[in-house]
């Protein structure tokens, strides 16, 4: 009787800590679904009246706030806890590469929200999403889908004094600690002759990772930090470079497992779900 007595309390915090979990991971999916929806709905029309210069201007700017109330709504309710001040002094630098290893969808939030003149490489099938695409377009964001197109374009916004986030995995990790690296950074680095600085995010949960369902509930609160790495001066040879920014993230990263606080690597994080 007393044993069922003195569970009952235990089991009725893991319901209630259950139900708050999923009643966050609604609210942040609903909340980015209307905020994104909003943003393209108001930049469709500007993209056909602003000049391109002021389009992209207005549209990183936009971007960038929305993204910081975004993550400052989930910081509030508790399901996300943020450490990604690193970036801010990367704010008046010269045009660079931003080259960031890629564990989850939330990784080009967490950059552009600290970062205001940033042009990004993103995939195709982003550019043109109801939820996103007209605002990607007037902030001048690059599609993938034409690699001479996207390194000419890439190379016009080094050029013009912007920051290029591209993640050199091309998409979100699936092999620890990183996925082999395309040439790409190293291209455009070389061609643009600008530096390569590479960024580290860390995470003590898999969710939004390759294969993750948005649907599915992760374990709250999520803990994202971001550390600045070695700044890789261009080189002409792109897939000597390439070889050595793979190899750096892979020793950088070995480092650093994600799961630590839940006494797992981030190996298997990755490999298997975590108990729901």
């Amino acid at each position: 009787m007393s044993l069922g007595v003195t569970s009952s309390p235990g089991l009725l915090r893991r319901w209630r800590h259950r139900a708050y979990e999923y009643g966050a991971l609604w609210f942040g999916l609903g909340l980015f679904g209307i905020m994104t929806l909003t943003c393209s709905l108001l930049a469709m029309p500007l993209l056909y009246v602003l000049p391109k210069c002021w389009g992209a201007a207005l549209g990183r700017w936009t971007i960038t706030h929305t993204c910081r109330v975004y993550l400052g709504a989930l910081e509030l309710i508790g399901a996300c806890r943020f450490d990604i001040e690193a970036l801010d002094v990367l704010r008046g630098e010269r045009p660079l590469v931003i080259a960031p290893n890629h564990p989850g969808l939330l990784d080009a939030l967490l950059i552009a929200s600290r970062l205001t003149n940033i042009a990004c490489i993103m995939k195709a099938d982003i550019v043109d999403n109801v939820f996103l695409g007209a605002s990607a377009r007037l902030a001048g964001y690059i599609r993938n889908d034409a690699q001479l197109s996207m390194i000419k374009q890439a190379v016009a916004e080094l050029s013009r004094g912007s920051h290029l986030l591209l993640f050199p995995e091309g998409t979100r990790t699936t092999r620890w600690p990183i996925n082999a690296c395309t040439p790409a950074a190293a291209l455009i680095a070389s061609r643009a002759k600008v530096p390569i600085q590479t960024v580290f995010i860390e995470t003590d949960s898999p969710y939004l990772g390759k294969g993750w369902s948005l649907l599915r509930r992760p374990t709250m609160p999520i803990t994202y930090r971001i550390r600045l790495g070695r700044r890789f001066a261009p080189a002409e040879q792109a897939r000597v470079l390439t070889v050595e920014l793979e190899r750096y993230f892979i020793d950088e990263l070995r480092h650093t497992p994600l799961l630590s606080d839940a006494g797992c690597t981030a190996e298997a994080a990755f490999s298997a779900p975590r108990h729901q």
